[in-house]
């Protein structure tokens, strides 16, 4: 169990100038369970990869705990991932592919004197390590001197010095001693036995995978991960190849796992109802950059930009073109399909406070949020029914306002609440008529498409765009890629 940290993260690859994944910042907390969220494309997956150490980072750091692994190999860093097309040996019992990983590898185990007692010496095993670290880092300085500043090479002889610190105290430092050994058959057996106990495969241990199903597959690749006590649990997309119904199976046993091996779990997902159900906090990523980070209650109730907002929640939000107007009374309002939707007395204050001015909107309310009502209501709006879906327990409704140039909105309406003579109108090409709550409203500047009430404190003004194609980046991460290039290349030569 351990925190995990990445600072300043990019990801440039070989022959692309736009990067994978642009300054990355977060911290996240022992034992939380972390979901990364986005369309395909966004870094969420390179991003995962990186943390295993199955990607190389271009800059930045990422920490394990207090430990910095940008140079340690995957194996070292105390990790188990769980991918999404399971990786299983398909000539191997789910025994076997549970306990292969514990078998073929080495754990450290406390070495023991004469004396019965721990030994206490120099680890000559870190000082190897560090001091490889720092060959490779003073090499790569070398070959960058000529095509970096002053000031990025400043940079690197700093994190030099540090890691020849960091040797120093290992090589001047008695510290309890481990030695690297094979696990033993018995307590490899407890491992894989009690994992499959958890995870309900106990009776497939002797199957081979071709004779498992999707959801049993999966659960033996996650269970080949618990059996390694793991610092960190990252998953891949884990349920992505399995159908509706098993998906919401997994996704409640991958809640009650969570509860039972209590470690820090980072989730890749593209679902957003998989990060809404699972994570303690969701990371929304677009375009290789952070879009947002929160509990799945405060991105639903807050989000930061039209991105979010249109990405979280099923229907989508609906946007609606609109203007912030200021009223005679000293309150806001957003002015929707040729009505004002008067703000609350707190959002007009901090508007008011900002000295706001009339601006065009984008007005986005969810198709919850979205009420039917009598053709007589003052802030009745009427629109026709383009289509309707029937969901049992509610109805989607999609329909389009009657006002010049309105776009189709969708309404989600309890069936239980429907009167027979509304069911009777939600038809193709009836007549509703529909109401906008308030409070439930989001209010987004048109110009930038930011949360206007998240630029406030920033004085209210333009703000760089969201997640711009060509981001400014240091010359350090490019330089950096070119110089591993050519370190590969003598390393083959």
């Amino acid at each position: 169990m351990a925190t995990v940290t990445l600072k300043n993260v990019y990801k440039y690859y070989e022959k692309n100038e736009i990067p994978a994944v642009a300054d990355f910042n977060l911290e996240i907390k022992d034992k939380e369970f972390v979901v990364f969220v986005g369309p395909s494309g966004c870094g969420k997956s390179t991003t995962l990869r990186m943390i295993a150490g199955l990607e190389e980072i271009t800059a930045g750091e990422i920490y394990i705990g207090s430990r910095k692994v940008n140079e340690v190999e995957p194996k070292d860093r105390d990790i188990a991932m769980v991918f999404q097309n399971y990786a299983l040996y398909p000539h191997m019992t789910v025994y076997n592919n549970m306990a292969f990983g514990l078998k073929m590898g080495k754990f450290p185990y406390p070495k023991m004197g004469p004396d019965g007692k721990q030994v206490i010496g120099i680890d000559e095993r870190k000082v190897r390590t560090l001091q490889g670290q720092v060959n490779r880092m003073e090499k790569e300085r070398n070959r960058l001197a000529i095509i970096q500043s002053q000031d990025e090479l400043a940079e690197m002889d700093k994190n030099i010095n540090e890691l020849q610190m960091e040797l120093r105290k290992a090589a001047a430092t008695p510290v309890p001693l481990f030695d690297m050994k094979h696990m033993p058959k018995a307590e490899i057996d407890k491992r894989v036995k009690d994992a499959a106990q958890i995870l309900g495969i106990t009776e497939y241990l002797g199957r081979k995978p071709k004779a498992l199903s999707g959801g049993q597959r999966q659960r033996v690749a996650i269970g080949r991960a618990i059996v390694r006590n793991p610092k960190v649990f990252l998953m891949d997309e884990p349920l992505s190849n399995l159908d509706a119904k098993l998906r919401n199976t997994m996704r409640g046993e991958i809640l009650l796992l969570r509860k039972k091996i209590n470690t820090t779990f980072i989730y890749v997902t593209h679902d957003q109802i998989e990060a809404m159900t699972l994570g303690d906090r969701i990371v929304i990523m677009r375009d290789g950059f952070i879009q947002q980070v929160g509990t799945p209650q405060e991105v639903f109730d807050d989000p930061t930009n039209l991105f979010v907002a249109g990405f979280i929640g099923t229907p989508q939000m609906n946007f609606i073109d609109s203007r912030l107007v200021k009223l005679s009374n000293g309150k806001y309002a957003a002015e929707v399909y040729g009505k004002n939707i008067v703000l609350s007395d707190e959002k007009s204050k901090m508007l008011a406070d900002h000295k706001v001015p009339e601006i065009p909107l984008v007005f986005g309310i969810r198709p919850e949020h979205i009420t039917l009502c009598k053709a007589d209501d003052p802030i009745a709006h009427k629109a026709k029914v383009d289509v309707s879906e029937m969901m049992g327990s509610e109805i989607y409704i999609h329909a389009t306002p009657d006002f010049a140039g309105a776009q189709d909105i969708v309404v989600r309406a309890p069936t239980i609440n429907l009167s027979p003579a509304e069911r009777k109108n939600i038809v193709d090409g009836g007549d509703i008529y529909f109401k906008m709550d308030e409070k439930a409203s989001h209010l987004f500047d048109k110009a930038d498409e930011v949360n206007i009430f998240h630029k406030l404190d920033k004085h209210f003004g333009p703000v760089a765009p969201v997640a711009p194609a060509t981001p400014a980046a240091p010359v350090a991460p490019k330089a950096e890629v070119k110089a591993n290039q050519d370190v590969k290349k003598d390393e083959k030569k």
